[in-house]
Parts: C-alpha cells; structure tokens; sequence
C-alpha cells in the first residue's frame, strides 16, 4: 500500500530478482501494482502468471482486479507494452504476491505427501529458497504411494481426457499439453522404497548441492527428497549425491500446476474475506503441436504465404520498403 516501502527496505518481500543480464530484473513488489486504492472490486481473477493472454480474459469478464502470484513487469507481462498504456483501456487493477504469499500454507507439502514441520523460506541466505522439512502422511508409507497421490489429486485422468479429445477434434495427433508433460518422476529409490523424513526443496530457487550437504547435515533422518515446481533431470548433482546417500529422490508437480496448489487457497481466502465479492481462477493452458500437424488449413495458409512472401524471399527489398 506504501510505496515508501521499496525503497526504504523495510520489506523483507521487496526483493531484485536478476540474472544479471542488463535491463532484465524485476523487483518484486507485493502489493497493488496498477490502480486506484479506492476503486470498487466486485469481480476479482488469480492467476499465476500475467500475460497478454490472461490481460485479454479479465477484459472479456469485465474483472475488476487481477490478482497474480508471480511478479510482474512491464513489456514482459503485457505483450510488450507498458500497463500504463494497455490496463487503463479495461479498467484493471493488478496485484502481486510471490515471495509474501510462499510458506502461509502448507498445501503444496500436504499434496506431496507430508506434513511439514520445518519451513525456511531463505535457506542458505537466499531469499525465496525455500527449505521444508516435514514427516510422511499417515497414509503414506512408500514412494508409490506419493506418486499415486499427486496424480490422483491433481486430476491427471481429466487432463489426459480432455488432450484426448483435443487432439481427435483439431486434427492433431501429437499435440501436447504442459500439465502432462511434466508428470511425476522416481529418480532414485524404487516405488516399494519406504518414505518418513522428507526434505522438499525448489531447484529453481537457488537450491545447490551444498544447501542439500547443509540440510542433510541439519535433518540427517531424511530418507526422501522431493523436489517440485521445477525440475531436474537425472544427470542433476543432487540426483546423483541422493543415490550415493542412498535417498529416494521424487520430481513432483511442474511450475504449470501452481495455479492449484497455490492458487486455489489464494482465490477461496479472498472469497471468504470480501464476501459478495465474484472470485474467479484464471487458468492458462500451453499446448505445443508439430508444424506439420497444424490443423487450421485457412491458417496455415495463411502462415505459409506471410512467410514466403515477406520472411524468407525479398528479404532485401522488404528492408527497403
């Protein structure tokens, strides 16, 4: 509500997110992003991640708010254009949440199987590199029973349907869909491997093989590691340092599938809070097709002639033009 507050440093959530490539950091700023503190909210979107798209579809509700997890930024999150130029023609307001949202619940723990007891949330000095540790759910006792979870609660058989059916309808046959691409993986230990400490970590928050050395040195009970959000793969130096420790190692739910882990209790606590008030989840659905499947022939083409025409011939005299 202060913007006295991402200068003065007094939030420990306003933090520089920077891969040290000029001109592309971010500062997270949680908190209202764009609009009027006194304007009216009857219709409010959450969402993970802004983009033109979600932009779009708050426009065609008529939503008042749009309230996203993930930080925002000019161009980035807006097709390319400033929020000055593109929000104001739909009258939306924007919040942002990330860091001050992570570790108010313990959802996406509970979904992998274990209950937390631990949370750090800058494991290592680093902020957003969160750490838990937490013991198995009375329900699970092996590895398979962790992957049968995820996929039951995530609705993975309703995905599957639904690409089924995408796929018969446009044509398609080799069309994919982030949910499913991403499925869960054992990566060291086997399903009957049995599972009671747990250590759950996010690759891509900074999380090293020396943060693992740290908490295994913290929590040497652990008998199973779980990462989520991100991914590595089985070449990954904590992968190889879990089988030498003889740990399993499971690769939960995909960065795609935050919208319900996270999303879902955000959007049902802002329902109970502003009673009245319509409270709708802004899902985003990435799909990936081989060109030469494309089924749309008007729009291929379209495609075919735009490119010969203007992207591969003439290039020269389309400069010039």
């Amino acid at each position: 509500m202060d913007w006295n507050e991402v200068t003065a440093g007094t939030n420990p959530y306003v933090v520089t997110k920077t891969s040290n490539i000029p001109g592309k950091s971010v500062i997270e700023i949680p908190g209202l992003i764009f609009g009027d503190k006194q304007k009216p909210v009857r219709r409010i979107g959450v969402g993970m991640t802004l983009t033109e798209s979600v932009i779009e579809l708050a426009s065609g509700m008529q939503l008042d708010l749009v309230v996203v997890h993930h930080p925002v930024a000019d161009a980035a999150s807006s097709g390319g254009v400033p929020f000055a130029n593109y929000l104001p023609l739909y009258d939306l307001a924007l919040i942002e949440l990330h860091e001050a949202f992570h570790g108010l619940h313990p959802g996406v723990t509970f979904l992998h199987g274990h209950r937390k007891l631990k949370t750090d949330i800058c494991f290592g000095g680093i902020q957003g590199n969160v750490l838990h540790q937490g013991v198995a759910l009375e329900d699970v006792q092996t590895v398979k029973h962790i992957v049968q979870r995820i996929d039951r609660w995530m609705g993975r058989h309703l995905d599957e349907e639904v690409l089924e059916a995408e796929r018969r309808i446009r044509g398609e046959a080799s069309l994919q869909e982030a949910n499913l691409m991403n499925p869960v993986q054992v990566l060291s230990g086997d399903l009957d491997s049995p599972v009671k400490h747990v250590l759950h970590f996010f690759p891509h928050s900074g999380f090293t093989v020396e943060h693992l050395k740290q908490a295994l040195s913290l929590y040497p009970e652990t008998d199973t590691i779980i990462v989520s959000i991100s991914r590595v793969r089985e070449h990954s130096e904590l992968v190889q340092y879990a089988r030498r420790a003889g740990l399993n190692f499971i690769v939960g739910n995909s960065h795609s599938l935050e919208i319900l882990e996270n999303g879902l209790p955000l959007a049902y606590a802002l329902e109970w809070m502003l009673p009245g008030v319509e409270l709708f989840l802004l899902k985003e659905r990435v799909t990936a097709v081989p060109l030469m499947q494309v089924g749309n022939q008007t729009m291929v083409e379209y495609g075919k002639s735009m490119a010969e025409q203007y992207l591969v011939a003439g290039r020269e005299q389309a400069v010039h033009k």
